[in-house]
């Protein structure tokens, strides 16, 4: 398939907490400094959390409302539902297939289906059509363009 790469929607999300705290977990830092210097921080900072859609035809962004939430299956869906699936019809979508992570959210059965409405089979998620491969890494063009 030519230009297959181009057909792909990726998407994730990332946290940025208010107080400047970077989440090194998928940060890579190259410094000829040591960057093992110790800072305190809150137990719990204030966060904010973003989701994103990357793919050849643009850039979809969406914010939980509120800091501090949790991203779980039910708010995962609604965004879904009330945010993605809107936006998406302002795109031609036609040939797109959709990308996500094996995150526990992403995977109930009832999140699933409702991507099958709009994607059919064209999914690349754990337990979808395209199985997300098991221990693959978390990495997306989304950690390398945009959040980093």
């Amino acid at each position: 398939m030519v230009d297959f790469h181009k057909r792909i929607l990726f998407s994730d999300e990332a946290h940025f907490w208010l107080n400047g705290y970077v989440n090194k977990q998928k940060c890579r830092i190259w410094s000829e400094a040591n960057p093992q210097v110790y800072v305190e921080t809150p137990l719990y900072p204030e966060k904010l959390t973003v989701w994103g859609a990357l793919w050849a035809g643009g850039i979809l962004l969406q914010n939980d409302k509120g800091h501090n939430v949790t991203v779980n299956g039910d708010r995962y869906r609604a965004m879904i539902t009330n945010f993605f699936i809107p936006e998406l019809n302002n795109h031609d979508v036609q040939e797109l297939w959709f990308q996500q992570d094996g995150a526990t959210c992403r995977t109930a059965r009832a999140t699933i289906d409702l991507l099958k409405d709009t994607f059919g089979d064209r999914l690349i998620l754990r337990f979808g059509p395209v199985n997300w491969p098991p221990r693959s890494c978390d990495l997306t063009p989304l950690d390398y363009f945009l959040w980093g």
